[in-house]
């Protein structure tokens, strides 16, 4: 059976929200901000279900993988109360997962996304990456040069540095991967997207196709776990 969720109490509550980014408006909207939160974590439910199919989510819920809306403002110049998106890490352990979940992300706009990689890696986890891009890329650029990634992310993303890392040539065949800084993939998301009645299938198929590459970025970095 096809599993739809409607979006649109999410996105028209998010547009709503980024207009008027206060405590006072919340409050009165609350209950428009509850039946938002209710679809969103219906969707992701949906998702974790079809995702389920293909990977083990060691029986994660959507609560355990979403985020909060409420922003963090302590070190931050932007004081604003909230976050005008609604976002889930999918995976073991959910937002607290130490591996490579599923992440999704919605946001009024055309700025919703599904994305995944490894941000923010430590010394030791930019040297294994480092090492296994050195010793042979070959399975790596398999992965990522397949008619469906390309497809669904184009390619790789993530800052760069200016040179080769280092302790490696300025001429190494493969340096562009050497100079990455952190590796992710995004497959961008319209707002028609979200409204469409397959969009719990098609964002599981996007994540089917990054699976790969994720599982990849774990067995070379065993230690993300």
């Amino acid at each position: 059976m096809k599993n739809t969720v409607d979006l649109e109490p999410v996105l028209s509550f998010l547009k709503a929200l980024e207009k008027h980014n206060d405590r006072t408006w919340f409050e009165g909207h609350r209950a428009d901000y509850e039946t938002a939160l209710g679809r969103f974590e219906e969707f992701v439910g949906a998702v974790i279900m079809e995702i389920s199919r293909f990977d083990d989510l060691a029986g994660v819920t959507p609560k355990e993988c979403m985020f909060r809306i409420f922003r963090d403002v302590r070190f931050s110049k932007d004081k604003s109360p909230y976050k005008t998106a609604m976002g889930a890490s999918i995976g073991p352990g959910g937002r607290k997962s130490m591996g490579f979940p599923y992440y999704l992300h919605v946001q009024p706009g055309n700025h919703s996304m599904l994305a995944g990689g490894w941000h923010e890696p430590s010394p030791e986890q930019f040297a294994a990456w480092r090492s296994a891009v050195d010793g042979n890329a070959a399975p790596l650029k398999k992965i990522i040069g397949s008619k469906a990634f390309v497809a669904a992310f184009g390619g790789l993303m993530g800052e760069r540095l200016a040179r080769a890392p280092r302790g490696y040539p300025a001429d190494h065949p493969e340096l562009d991967l050497l100079r990455m800084k952190e590796v992710a993939v995004m497959h961008a998301v319209t707002d028609k997207d979200l409204l469409s009645s397959s969009i719990v299938q098609e964002s599981a198929a996007v994540y089917k196709t990054m699976k790969p590459f994720l599982d990849y970025l774990q067995s070379i970095l065993p230690s993300a776990r």
